[in-house]
């Protein structure tokens, strides 16, 4: 009822003809808070199978303990020498937070509705599974190298705005599309433009008609940019060139190599036309996504068996401050300008601080599922602190 009235007023306010359909579903789906962690039942997906075997990290007897007590994270007057439950308060809304060291799980705490096998949406962590997925077609041979064009899978948009034919896969993994799109969720007016465009990716029943129709405001390949849209054009790319529906390559590739726990689900614009959401829309337990986390750890190895090349992962999460710290659909730290670590780790982030964190030199998962990030300390910051903190 409340979503339906925001509707109304909405429309009232602004005007049936600057309102879009997409934008009513989200109120109504979603609410104007837009989705949450576990709203992924109100959208139409497909399943990511899992297979008869699983891998399950070990319970470390001992727990880590001393992480609640332990002074350690040292960002911003808040924060100086703060203790773990401190710099991650109640205002946080987080509701999982995992930690994972020698491949025993030495920490593990939930909140609210979170439990260890629910399944969650991460959001943008979902854009470095599907960097993932590019590393796999490559390996396949589905897709001959990153350096070619979109235009190669995507012939169609040849016929389009001239600058689809200078845009190369690589592009698409560092945000350097030169695309016109914004990810924006204000209900502001000025911002209503670019919010129609946004809730037609999330809510949309044709995720091709939309990319038809997109203008750049770059050429590809001088600035990065982050959105959206550039990554869920490489999930198209991937599609296209395996000739597998994402969930289907997924699954046989990561969720069934990886013995996963559970089945996961990727959100996709319609059952009739049935395009993954691979900017955004894989949801997954937290003990899955750490699975990832191991993955990239091993190089891309998992109990002896190759899942994705070696140089893929090194590509990943090498300390490189070239781009803003994003490479491949991951960070590292001098995205955010912090000087770098003994040990450093490199990350995958999803809006609300959804945290994938891998430390290879101290080979520690870390995993944080919230329903927001409101106390001001920045999570990935945090879990490098306390990698570093001399107790691992």
């Amino acid at each position: 009822m409340r979503t339906k009235l925001i509707s109304y007023l909405l429309i009232a306010a602004l005007g049936p003809a600057m309102i879009s359909c997409s934008i009513i579903r989200g109120l109504r789906k979603d609410g104007k808070g837009g989705p949450g962690i576990f709203s992924f039942a109100n959208h139409p997906h497909d399943t990511i199978a899992n297979g008869d075997k699983v891998f399950s990290f070990h319970i470390a007897k001992n727990q880590a303990s001393w992480i609640d007590t332990l002074h350690f994270f040292n960002q911003g007057k808040y924060y100086k020498n703060a203790t773990l439950p401190k710099a991650m308060d109640k205002k946080s809304k987080t509701q999982g937070l995992m930690i994972i060291h020698n491949d025993s799980i030495i920490y593990e705490k939930y909140w609210g509705e979170m439990t260890s096998d629910r399944l969650a949406t991460v959001f943008s962590v979902s854009k470095s599974i599907t960097s993932l997925m590019c590393g796999i077609a490559v390996d396949d041979g589905y897709i001959r190298s990153i350096d070619d064009d979109v235009t190669q899978y995507l012939p169609e948009l040849k016929k389009k705005d001239p600058m689809w034919q200078k845009l190369k896969i690589r592009h698409l993994l560092d945000m350097q599309s030169g695309l016109d799109f914004d990810d924006t969720y204000s209900l502001k007016l000025k911002h209503f433009k670019r919010l129609n465009a946004m809730a037609k990716l999330n809510y949309g029943h044709n995720v091709m008609k939309q990319i038809r129709g997109l203008k750049f405001r770059k050429e590809p390949g001088t600035e990065h940019y982050y959105e959206s849209m550039t990554s869920q054009i490489l999930g198209v790319v991937i599609e296209r060139a395996s000739g597998k529906h994402f969930a289907d390559y997924m699954s046989e590739k990561v969720w069934k190599p990886l013995h996963m726990e559970s089945v996961a689900i990727v959100n996709v614009d319609s059952h009739k036309r049935d395009v993954a959401h691979t900017f955004g829309g894989i949801s997954l337990t937290m003990k899955d996504l750490a699975k990832i986390g191991r993955l990239y750890l091993n190089g891309g190895m998992w109990d002896g068996k190759r899942i994705v090349s070696e140089e893929w992962v090194r590509q990943t999460g090498a300390y490189d401050e070239s781009n803003e710290g994003y490479h491949f659909n991951w960070y590292n730290m001098s995205n955010v300008g912090a000087k770098k670590a003994e040990f450093p780790g490199y990350y995958a982030l999803g809006i609300g601080h959804q945290v994938l964190y891998v430390n290879p030199y101290k080979n520690l998962i870390m995993v944080r599922v919230g329903q927001d990030n409101n106390n001001g300390s920045f999570v990935p910051l945090l879990f490098e602190e306390l990698s570093n903190c001399g107790r691992f």
